[in-house]
């Protein structure tokens, strides 16, 4: 099947890139760019020298034109928000199968994207979109959508370890306090003072507070999961590390509700799935051991004292939490293999 990345730039693009030339099934026949249009795609992505990238050149990202392109079955939308959505009004009429990674379709109510986001360039699409997550939305999802928008990174870490303890009843809606440290590399390639070399080295800070952009996608998913609204207090915070995403959840267990009832909940929502790790109790994830892997890895503790359970989560910002999810969402889609590129 040939597939093109749109906007293949930035971090998440070149990591997609790198992950779709070494799919067994995806051919990556187009990669576009309107500043690097011409270019060898391995003259911007250095890594990829002396492979099949020194053949393939950019091309110029004109909606209309790749949406007149019959020749690609899908297409991965590596863009801001906003940019994206112009591309996916002109694919998803074509009849083109569209995986954004950017915030413009996770968000199934117009009134929070806008809230969040601003003014929605698509949103008459967001009837024929799907937030896809694969180890949680629910089965037949790929037969009812037209586009699927790829979950973001700290939605990812908080979602994969919380979803299934709501849906089960064994913790409690309110008072959910998440604290989340992320790579610089989350933030894009963008010149800003705060990600410089000398900025971030030995440093570590809170941002986003109370408002933080992803805490729509967040709550919208536990409020679905949990049948009921769900508030969360978010801290998101920048590490001095390239990439990774750490993640502390502390809930209040329901009444009654044991670690062995936790990690029974776990245990059944992801049998089977191969890029969620389930580590022993008492052992908590390192951004470390997920780097460069597709992989989640959660844990959990309870503490007796405060009636809490700890959840912790770690993960790749650029690969679970954006480019490998959306490769893992396409195997799904088309009938590949899960694991199919990603392992």
């Amino acid at each position: 099947m040939n597939v093109g990345v749109v906007g293949a730039s930035g971090y998440s693009g070149e990591v997609l890139v790198k992950l779709l030339l070494g799919h067994p099934q995806a051919k990556l026949a187009a990669v576009t760019s309107r500043q690097h249009a011409g270019k060898a795609v391995s003259a911007l992505i250095p890594a990829l020298r002396n492979t099949p990238a020194d053949q393939l050149k950019f091309s110029d990202s004109d909606p209309a034109a790749l949406a007149a392109r019959t020749d690609i079955d899908l297409w991965f939308l590596a863009l801001p928000h906003g940019t994206a959505a112009e591309f996916a009004r002109a694919l998803v009429p074509a009849g083109r199968k569209v995986i954004d990674l950017s915030a413009d379709f996770r968000v199934a109510n117009l009134a929070t994207y806008e809230r969040y986001y601003g003014v929605h360039h698509a949103p008459e699409l967001l009837a024929v979109a799907r937030f896809v997550l694969p180890e949680l939305t629910a089965a037949g999802w790929s037969k009812s959508i037209q586009l699927a928008a790829a979950p973001g990174c700290y939605p990812t870490s908080t979602l994969v370890p919380l979803m299934p303890l709501l849906q089960a009843g064994l913790v409690s809606r309110d008072h959910i306090v998440v604290n989340s440290f992320s790579g610089v590399s989350g933030a894009g390639k963008k010149a800003e003072e705060q990600y410089l070399f000398v900025e971030r080295a030995e440093s570590a800070k809170a941002y986003g507070l109370t408002q933080h952009r992803h805490l729509a996608e967040i709550e919208e998913q536990l409020t679905v999961a949990a049948g009921a609204k769900v508030v969360v207090q978010f801290n998101p915070h920048l590490a001095p590390m390239r990439r990774g995403i750490a993640t502390t959840i502390t809930v209040p267990a329901a009444s009654g509700a044991s670690l062995d009832q936790l990690y029974a909940a776990w245990q059944a929502a992801y049998a089977g799935r191969p890029f969620v790790a389930i580590l022993p109790k008492g052992t908590t994830p390192d951004t470390a051991h997920v780097t460069g892997s597709n992989r989640v890895d959660i844990s959990a503790v309870h503490d007796a004292r405060t009636g809490n359970f700890i959840l912790t989560s770690a993960l790749d910002n650029l690969v679970k939490g954006a480019s490998g999810q959306a490769v893992q969402i396409m195997n799904l889609w088309c009938g590949f293999t899960e694991t199919a590129g990603l392992i």
